[in-house]
């Protein structure tokens, strides 16, 4: 319904701010890593927004970067997953680490943020691994080219992963070609080590 409000801070809390646009205020959900970055009382900020409808309420809720607001709408069409959990994780850790932890499969990461589980942190790697490309994403969160899978991998990788790409590399496979065939693998929370060494294999 609305791409955008423009307009003047009038008060901010951790979840949410009044947005002052033309004489009328607009109150609006937003993560903490949003309410982190507004500028003070009486200054001027823009906020990317998404309109929740529901049953008995229509919400605002907005969001400092219009990557943030991407990686919103992208988690909201997980199974089970609705705005307030989506902006719990998005207080969480920020879009880059969220995309660096599907990629990798990494469940605890997702699953510590409140109001979310394992089976939901599962669900959502499910849904979303193959809406990224791991090295795309592993580069873009470290600042390097997207030629190279670097040592973000190692920090964020779940550790069947690791030991994956650490056995693939002693069978003699260069360290950035094993961490892109297994990173690229789907379902590898439901593999054993064995099987995911397997299938890395067979796409390098």
């Amino acid at each position: 319904m609305y791409a955008y409000f423009k307009g003047i801070v009038a008060e901010a809390n951790a979840d949410s701010c009044v947005l002052e646009v033309n004489n009328i205020g607009y109150n609006i959900q937003i993560p903490a890593s949003t309410a982190e970055m507004l500028p003070p009382d009486g200054q001027e900020v823009k906020l990317f927004t998404y309109t929740s409808v529901r049953e008995n309420a229509i919400e605002l809720i907005g969001f400092i970067s219009r990557d943030d607001l991407n990686m919103f709408s992208m988690l909201i069409t997980v199974s089970g997953i609705g705005p307030k959990a989506a902006l719990s994780l998005l207080s969480y850790i920020n879009a880059d680490a969220i995309r660096v932890a599907i990629v990798t499969g990494d469940v605890k990461t997702l699953s510590q943020a409140p109001g979310l589980g394992k089976k939901s942190a599962e669900r959502i790697i499910v849904d979303l691994k193959n809406k990224f490309d791991a090295n795309t994403v592993l580069a873009a969160a470290s600042g390097v080219g997207t030629g190279m899978v670097t040592d973000m991998a190692d920090a964020s990788m779940n550790e069947d992963l690791a030991e994956a790409v650490e056995a693939l590399c002693a069978l003699g496979l260069a360290r950035n070609d094993a961490k892109k065939a297994v990173l690229s693998l789907e379902n590898t929370e439901e593999m054993s080590i064995d099987d995911i060494i397997g299938a890395a294999l067979k796409i390098i």
